[in-house]
């Protein structure tokens, strides 16, 4: 990445994060060992926990299957600047699915869709042409497709990102390795083939929810970062907290420590590039005024 013109710091931004308004019947994936995630998580109770840390942006990333919730999102997105980007969700498999990107014609903080493919009980959900044919649409509306998976779905993404090469892609919390066996095979040759894609970016991010929740240290998960370091390298990394979930096993500043000590030997414009640069790039988000440190 370019150095920042006159020694100008690139923006701080947190790639990944949710919020909603706890209903058991719309949350049914908070179990009771989550208990801690039951209840309302709103962008007041963010913003000084950004602040504290030195980031003035977000991008909040939906948790719910629902275009209720793509709207609830951008409405705390236009209400509050530091929300500066949403990655929402459409039914990418729908005859209407025009019509439902359409909808969001002038909705300006929309810059991505996700779907829960994780959940999925096909593997390869994410290779059907159906859904293909659906990604492919955002394109069109200039949207960037957050890949939600678990290691043993990665084969999907690949062939997902191989058949739309200039659609962008955004790989969410690394694929999810399993951390708290210690286990980096077959997930780290599989993401370096996903990086091998030059559309692909990734985040991150989610990675102590992967680890042992009451006792993971960061020695347990450099390896993981370090791996998605040589991967995709620091031009297609950026910084996301997964904050509120991140709660189950560590604060917002235990996961913004965790990321700054794996990238600490970069040079100051790599740093900053998977801080906050590389999420404006690849979500296009626009520099405010007055910046941050």
């Amino acid at each position: 990445m370019a150095a920042s013109a006159a020694g100008a710091r690139a923006p701080r931004i947190d790639s990944h994060q949710h919020f909603w308004r706890y209903r058991p019947e719309t949350h049914g994936w908070i179990d009771e060992r989550m208990g801690v995630l039951k209840r309302d998580f709103l962008p007041q109770d963010l913003e000084p926990l950004l602040g504290a840390e030195g980031f003035s942006g977000a991008v909040a990333v939906q948790a719910s299957q629902s275009l209720d919730e793509t709207c609830f999102l951008l409405e705390l997105a236009e209400s509050h600047a530091f929300v500066q980007a949403v990655v929402g969700w459409v039914d990418l498999r729908a005859a209407d699915l025009s019509r439902q990107l359409e909808s969001f014609t002038g909705r300006e903080r929309l810059r991505g869709v996700r779907h829960i493919a994780q959940d999925e009980a096909d593997d390869a959900w994410l290779a059907r042409e159906d859904v293909i044919r659906g990604v492919g649409m955002l394109g069109r509306f200039g949207l960037v497709y957050d890949i939600l998976v678990y290691p043993r779905q990665l084969e999907s993404a690949i062939a997902l990102a191989r058949a739309l090469p200039n659609q962008p892609f955004v790989l969410d919390h690394l694929a999810k390795p399993e951390i708290a066996k210690g286990r980096l095979d077959p997930w780290r040759a599989d993401l370096r083939r996903l990086a091998e894609l030059p559309n692909v970016a990734c985040k991150l991010s989610g990675l102590v929810t992967e680890a042992r929740w009451d006792g993971w240290t960061p020695a347990d998960i450099r390896p993981y970062l370090d791996v998605a370091l040589d991967a995709f390298g620091p031009d297609r990394l950026m910084f996301g907290s997964d904050w509120p979930v991140c709660l189950l096993a560590g604060s917002h500043a235990d996961v913004v420590g965790l990321a700054r000590g794996a990238i600490a030997a970069l040079s100051r414009d790599e740093q900053d590039a998977v801080l906050g640069g590389n999420a404006a790039r690849v979500y296009g988000i626009e520099p405010q005024a007055g910046g941050t440190a």
